[in-house]
């Protein structure tokens, strides 16, 4: 008697982790495959997809389950999973995180939001969402939010052990990393205990989501002609904000001294200034705010700022696209606008 609760064509079970560089998506995949093959005895299979393996970038990490007397003989990527888990709601700005979902598929999302927030933002029709503060509680227990989306996906995938995983969670740290064991796990549970969900009913005739392929701007049919490039290789158009885990910096104008200290330490392009006259007339740049775009949440401006002009903010959904102060690079798209 099979164990999976469901099954494509093919006989597989298929996830789908969406994630961005630094979240452990990749892991949380290895462990999530380990734990169904070692501990259950099913066949999987486990790969990832990123393009630079930078922190920021999207990722992709997929597992596919079978039953013990199935070869797993497909090792494309999963176009039509039945559980899609979403480790930071900035990739909603970059990527449809939901291409391709089963009509009745589940997507678990790490998110403070509510769940018709959640579905009005992913345009899901129906279908299972599943919700927990994998952030939060990742902040709390001091550790990565993957363990906490772990103990959530565990609640889905109810025909896993959670004590395994757990084994799994002890043998990964043990050796080089004792001191996060407990931790870990402490996640891993609170990620198990505290995730909620929501059903929306699917009609009779329901479809799944068509699965869309992300297209190049420029192609063999759109290229210039003689293969010229029109706006030179840089990361201006990234969006940077998956990166924050949990803090970014807030910015008291009245405060500032516009000394730059916070530009010198800044590892990104955050900060946008403007010209100006100092009080004797003398011309002098003036910070106008922060683009958030491009801020991590590494605070070490917050360290630099001799005044309290900057400070570190727990940052709350919509904070950074209220109090963005964008920059102004005409040449982006090639030439100015």
């Amino acid at each position: 008697m099979s164990i999976l609760p469901k099954k494509n064509e093919l006989g597989f079970f298929e996830i789908r982790l969406e994630s961005i560089g630094g979240l452990g998506a990749n892991l949380a995949g290895k462990m999530l495959a380990e734990a169904g093959v070692q501990g259950l005895g099913l066949n999987g299979a486990n790969f990832s997809s990123y393009g630079s393996e930078k922190k920021g970038s999207p990722v992709k990490s997929f597992v596919r389950f079978c039953e013990s007397d199935v070869e797993i003989r497909d090792h494309a990527p999963i176009e039509q999973p039945h559980v899609i888990g979403v480790f930071h709601e900035a990739l909603y700005k970059m990527v449809d995180v939901v291409s391709g979902l089963t009509a009745d598929g589940v997507v678990l999302v790490n998110t403070q939001s509510d769940f018709d927030t959640i579905r009005n933002d992913l345009k899901v029709e129906y279908g299972t969402i599943a919700a927990v503060d994998a952030l939060k509680i990742a902040n709390e227990e001091k550790t990565k939010v993957n363990t906490a989306m772990l103990g959530a996906l565990y609640r889905i995938l109810d025909f896993l052990d959670p004590d395994y995983m757990r084994n799994v969670i002890r043998k990964t740290f043990e050796k080089k990393y004792p001191h996060l064991v407990e931790p870990n796990i402490r996640t891993f549970d609170r990620g198990y205990n505290e995730v909620t969900f929501k059903k929306y009913e699917a009609p009779a005739d329901a479809e799944s989501r068509e699965f869309t392929r992300v297209q190049p701007r420029l192609g063999y049919e759109t290229q210039v002609m003689g293969g010229i490039i029109t706006a030179q290789a840089n990361s201006i158009q990234k969006d940077l904000s998956g990166s924050r885990i949990g803090f970014l910096p807030e910015y008291k104008e009245e405060s500032c001294i516009h000394c730059a200290a916070c530009d010198t330490v800044c590892p990104d392009y955050c900060f946008v200034w403007e010209q100006g006259e100092d009080k004797k007339g003398r011309p002098q740049m003036f910070l106008k705010g922060i683009d958030y775009q491009y801020c991590k949440g590494c605070l070490k401006c917050v360290d630099a700022c001799p005044t309290d002009a900057l400070a570190d903010l727990v940052e709350e959904k919509g904070y950074a696209e209220d109090n963005q102060v964008k920059h102004n690079f005409p040449y982006v798209a090639g030439g100015m606008k």
